[in-house]
């Protein structure tokens, strides 16, 4: 009697083992093993070091990163004193502004991008004109409709408020008594008309003091990266043919995922750890309405030459053999034309609404819009018509929410600093 029930003991642990085991085998077989190795590549865990950025040598300097904190959240930096970075960069919104165009001093004729993870982007905004985190911090500073400023107010307010901290980080700071309250190369006339007046050594001093402001806001900056989401637990635990796995997403999201990384084609442009390739793309995106004709790439390629700031320039720290990138970019104006740079996919679901000018309210619109591959307002559309279901849309929403996630980032740098 004894040994019957052993037996039977061992055949239900037997049986156990088997279906552990029969669980498991199902893992590796859902995904081929093309798929895991693209599943891999799409995983937060597969993101490499922040690697240092040569053109600034305060990028990981943590007093910088302090500094450039205050200086992010600073209203007074801009002509009307209400205007910040976070102004259209809110921590809440993942360092974004959830509307079409972004609002400063005026409304521009771009949609907000998020800074999260972009210390890895070769190239900043949409259409890549920028190709530093500091550069890009200059832009909205001197534009119009933007914080609408310029160098002279800057380097004042530098001294009235912040003189401790810039010098103690940067060196002594110049006299700046004898300058003007309001001078730069801006479109403010009088502005500039004040700003030709001053000597080459005035530009100069001047100058320098507004490209410190830009290294210490990006050295704040490189500390915000977009963290683990439900896909990356599920791709982890596929990596370790985790039983379990199969727990995380639902059976929507997984015909979603694999529809992304296959049949939708969506990985062309949105691949890699942040799920964007950083490169630009014409996917026949249509214009918006009652805005100036807008032709992405083809005029960011040329601007990022010859801006002021770019990592040849004379205010970069790199030599110029680190600046590969620009040494090697290739400019076409008619293969370029209406490529724009495919934004992160990260916590998109919370960041509507969607396109360089918020063309799509929706998700369903964007996705719909990539479904039927209309033409392209100019240039070449890369796109294809996919012909996917409803609910093959659907699966592909459903997948793209499980990239929802929380910053990576000291919960210190999330807010407006005291």
């Amino acid at each position: 009697m004894r040994s019957k029930r052993y037996l039977a003991l061992f055949l239900l642990f037997s049986g156990l083992s088997l279906l552990i085991a029969a669980c498991s085998s199902l893992l590796p077989t859902l995904w081929g093993e093309d798929e895991s190795a693209t599943l891999k590549n799409l995983w937060i865990g597969s993101l490499p070091p922040l690697s240092a950025d040569p053109s600034n040598q305060y990028a990981d300097n943590l007093d910088a990163a302090a500094f450039g904190q205050k200086l992010f959240f600073d209203t007074r930096f801009s002509s009307n004193s209400k205007v910040a970075c976070a102004t259209c960069h809110l921590p809440d919104k993942q360092f974004q502004d959830g509307t079409p165009l972004a609002n400063g001093v005026g409304t521009t004729n771009r949609r907000t991008m998020t800074i999260l993870g972009t210390a890895y982007s070769p190239w900043l905004f949409w259409d890549g004109r920028k190709d530093s985190q500091w550069a890009q911090a200059l832009g909205p500073m001197e534009s119009a409709v933007e914080h609408g400023g310029n160098r002279t107010l800057y380097a004042h307010l530098i001294a009235e408020f912040y003189a401790d901290k810039y010098t103690a980080l940067f060196g002594p700071l110049p006299d700046l008594s004898g300058l003007p309250n309001s001078a730069g190369p801006v479109a403010d006339s009088e502005a500039a008309a004040n700003w030709e007046a001053m000597s080459p050594q005035e530009k100069e001093v001047v100058t320098r003091i507004y490209v410190n402001i830009g290294k210490s806001i990006a050295a704040y900056e490189r500390r915000l990266n977009p963290g683990a989401s439900r896909f990356d637990q599920y791709v982890e635990a596929i990596l370790n043919n985790d039983p379990e796995a199969g727990d995380i997403l639902t059976q929507d999201e997984i015909a979603g995922l694999k529809l992304f990384i296959g049949e939708a084609n969506c990985i062309n442009c949105h691949n890699g750890p942040l799920f964007t390739n950083n490169d630009f793309h014409n996917t026949g995106v249509p214009t918006a309405k009652y805005l100036p004709d807008d032709v992405g790439r083809s005029l960011g390629a040329q601007q990022v030459l010859a801006d002021e700031f770019n990592c040849l320039s004379v205010y970069s720290d790199a030599q110029p053999d680190e600046c590969a990138e620009l040494n090697f970019l290739v400019t076409d104006e008619h293969q370029q034309e209406r490529q724009y740079k495919p934004p992160s996919l990260r916590n998109v679901a919370q960041r509507g609404p969607f396109m360089h000018a918020g063309q799509f309210a929706t998700l369903e619109e964007v996705l719909n819009h990539y479904n039927t591959a209309p033409q392209a307002p100019a240039g070449h559309s890369e796109l294809e018509p996919l012909n996917l279901t409803e609910k093959q849309i659907a699966q592909i929403i459903a997948f793209l929410k499980t990239l929802d996630g929380p910053i990576d980032a000291d919960p210190r740098w999330l807010t407006a600093p005291q």
